[in-house]
């Protein structure tokens, strides 16, 4: 591992191992943080390797453990299919590498809990990627919860309103798939989820239904939840892949006792209503804090990296580490467990789940 005092001289080197859809989100913000360099990536698939390689100007592999023994690096970004974030997690850790994780970090809390037991055994950094936790809109939002200006929280609302045509999951044989990807809470809606339990707070129980309507996949396209909170706040959770015929919503809303809050857009990018019974001064950065992002990724990587950067550096703590991207999934793996029993399911969950 290498200590906070050597990162903080010279520039973090990042590997990146998946070089699908997402990858370019993150190659983008490592652009652009000064401190970070690119220095390898890695993908089963020759062809998809070699241009991701030909284009960031970095060497490309097809065996990640070659790549971690060919080219020095501090960090590893893990940007492969969802079940395989743990085996390729833990492979960074035991590499001495700091592993940065895309959302979901795992599909069961097993898998979860051997990543984070890796990276603490060998000493390195989890990190888990919740960028839209980064969105100014949702920071001005979890400034105002932190502040108490809602006073009791009773009723929050999450609505994912996108579309995924069959095209989208014939990309990739693994795509909808209980093995290795999970279905529209788990793959599209986790971030939505995360925010739900990061915002509102702890979670009692959860009530589920979801369905397969559209699309030919073994997991959901559409789904609702409804979620008790330990404080005694209700909130909901409204997803589906099939709106026509382009992503309509993605947003939250909380109402309490002295304030009302919707954050809209297509990915928590816009603040669509905002009343609070006392005035602050953050009431002021509404207009400007909201973005027009051109994917539902949102800006957030780069936030994000930016936290990443300063962690490693010794200079902050991590925005979302294991732990924390930890709670969002036994969430959602609470809601695909009532939707398969018909039952109201208790937090926490076994971990065997």
């Amino acid at each position: 591992m290498t200590d906070a005092k050597t990162l903080s001289e010279r520039d973090v080197r990042v590997a990146l191992v998946g070089c699908g859809r997402i990858s370019r989100n993150h190659f983008e913000a490592i652009e652009k943080v000064a401190g970070l360099t690119l220095v390898a990536v890695c993908d089963i698939e020759e062809a998809r390797a070699r241009e991701a390689g030909a284009r960031q100007h970095v060497p490309w592999f097809t065996n990640m453990e070659t790549m971690l023994a060919d080219v020095p690096s501090d960090a590893v970004v893990i940007a492969t299919p969802s079940g395989l974030h743990p085996q390729h997690g833990i492979l960074a850790a035991k590499a001495g590498r700091h592993v940065i994780a895309e959302k979901p970090m795992a599909i069961s809390l097993a898998a979860a809990d051997a990543l984070v037991q890796a990276c603490d055994d060998n000493g390195v950094q989890l990190f888990v990627v919740k960028q839209n936790r980064l969105n100014p809109p949702i920071q001005l939002l979890k400034r105002a919860i932190d502040r108490g200006r809602f006073g009791r929280i009773y009723l929050a609302n999450c609505t994912v309103h996108w579309t995924r045509p069959q095209d989208y999951y014939d990309q990739a044989p693994w795509r909808g798939t209980w093995e290795f990807d999970g279905g529209a809470f788990m793959n599209q809606a986790s971030h939505y989820v995360d925010l739900m339990q990061w915002l509102v707070g702890p979670v009692e129980s959860i009530v589920a239904k979801t369905a397969t309507l559209a699309r030919k996949i073994e997991a959901e396209d559409t789904g609702i939840a409804v979620i008790k909170f330990r404080s005694g706040a209700l909130g909901t959770i409204e997803v589906t892949m099939l709106t026509f015929p382009r992503n309509l919503e993605g947003s939250i809303t909380i109402l309490g006792e002295k304030g009302s809050v919707k954050i809209g857009g297509t990915a928590v990018n816009k603040v669509e209503h905002w009343a609070f019974a006392d005035y602050d001064d953050d009431d002021k950065l509404i207009e400007q804090a909201n973005t027009n992002p051109p994917t539902v990724y949102g800006f957030g990587h780069e936030a994000y990296y930016r936290n990443v950067l300063a962690v490693l550096r010794g200079e902050a703590r991590p925005d979302t580490d294991g732990r924390a991207g930890r709670k969002s999934l036994e969430l959602i793996l609470g809601i695909y467990e009532s939707a398969k029993t018909g039952r109201e399911v208790p937090l926490p969950l076994r971990s065997s789940l």
